[in-house]
């Protein structure tokens, strides 16, 4: 299995990033995916989840509004719309696969797979 984030990079405040998460070697339709954020010295934290076919999300306080999850199973993509980034969602970000369907966890245990992850820096 892999998951390969793209589409980090340095953003001023304010501005936007489109992330993407390109799955393999796993039936990605049949997979829960979330994102999830990491910044040196904190533990990896919450971000976004989307159920199997999209239809239904979970968003962590700090991303409601701002930030859309979405998935094209088609591509076997995952992708995080951010929007009006601020300083603090300087992070590291990861994307995630869990196999249990109908639970939109916002904690680590329940996913199976992780990528690498990628960097994310809003300049003040």
């Amino acid at each position: 299995v892999q998951l390969v984030e793209s589409g980090g990079g340095l953003v001023q405040t304010g501005g936007s990033l489109r992330l993407s998460c390109a799955a393999s070697g796993l039936t990605f339709g049949s997979y829960t995916m979330g994102w999830f954020r990491q910044t040196p010295g904190k533990e990896r934290e919450f971000v976004a989840a989307v159920s199997w076919r999209g239809g239904s999300t979970n968003y962590a306080d700090s991303a409601k509004v701002r930030f859309t999850v979405s998935r094209d199973n088609a591509k076997n993509t995952l992708y995080l719309q951010m929007n009006s980034l601020k300083p603090e969602d300087t992070a590291v970000y990861y994307c995630a696969a869990s196999r249990i369907v109908g639970e939109l966890a916002a904690s680590q245990g329940p996913y199976d797979y992780w990528g690498q992850g990628t960097q994310v820096t809003v300049s003040s």
